[in-house]
């Protein structure tokens, strides 16, 4: 009868101790509202600031993931510096925007972060640009590169390259600092404004954060990598019209659990 007393005891203890720690573990996930990354890559400086132009009537924020930043001219790099002082965010994207699993397959992750990220940093920060998250040209990434990076960046992005049902479909904020955009330019095999619609009400009805990238926004599409204004406006008036949130990618770190960080 003691044995079952004593088991009983210990068996009460544990199951507090578990109930406590998830407690604490759903405690540590931050609810926040439901919305929408809308990040840009390379170095389209001119169509982003256009664009910009023609969405401040939506309160809209986006992040530009800026490459090759010492070949910009000094009037884009003031056109960025107004977009930062609005409330966008401007990203790394790389110095070269070398492939960064093909490169590092080649001569390594040291030299990678040499050649790559840290003439980036320094040429960023000498220009005014507080960089604080990093997105993959061509949205290639390994594990081996994100633990590299890791402590380089508090949030850092890869591509959703799939088309799959809005649950399955990896471009939602999923409370890590390695995330993945699904791609709204044009000639994406996957891109269409009626698949858009199902991840925006996903996004929305789960109250999840959706994020997207493109590339150079344009009216009309001549080439590859670009995205139509149009479906930046379809994206923004979905968002006012169903109250999402517009957010950053360093916006995420602060939805992050503690241990993430």
């Amino acid at each position: 009868m003691k044995n079952l007393f004593a088991t009983a005891i210990v068996f009460f203890i544990l199951l507090t101790l578990v109930s406590c720690e998830t407690k604490k573990q759903k405690n540590d996930l931050k609810t926040y509202k439901p919305g929408v990354i809308l990040s840009f890559d390379d170095a389209y400086v001119d169509e982003w600031h256009e664009a910009d132009m023609a969405l401040r009537k939506y309160s809209w924020k986006a992040t530009f993931n800026v490459c090759r930043i010492d070949s910009i001219g000094t009037p884009e790099i003031k056109e960025l510096l107004e977009m930062q002082k609005y409330g966008h965010e401007i990203a790394g994207h790389g110095y070269h925007h070398f492939n960064a699993v093909k490169f590092t397959a080649k001569y390594g992750i040291k030299e990678y972060i040499n050649q790559e990220i840290n003439p980036m940093m320094v040429s960023m920060k000498k220009k005014g640009f507080h960089v604080t998250t990093f997105a993959y040209p061509y949205g290639e990434r390994s594990d081996e590169l994100d633990k590299a990076l890791s402590s380089r960046f508090k949030i850092i992005r890869g591509r959703a390259f799939g088309g799959e049902v809005p649950e399955k479909q990896d471009s939602y904020f999923n409370n890590s600092k390695i995330v993945f955009a699904f791609d709204i330019d044009n000639s994406h095999i996957h891109f269409s404004i009626p698949y858009v619609l199902e991840l925006l009400d996903y996004a929305k009805k789960h109250n999840k954060i959706l994020i997207l990238c493109g590339h150079k926004p344009v009216k009309e599409v001549t080439e590859n990598y670009q995205t139509k204004i149009e479906t930046l406006e379809f994206i923004c008036r979905y968002m006012k019209s169903h109250d999402l949130k517009f957010y950053t990618l360093s916006d995420l770190d602060e939805l992050l659990p503690k241990k993430s960080k």
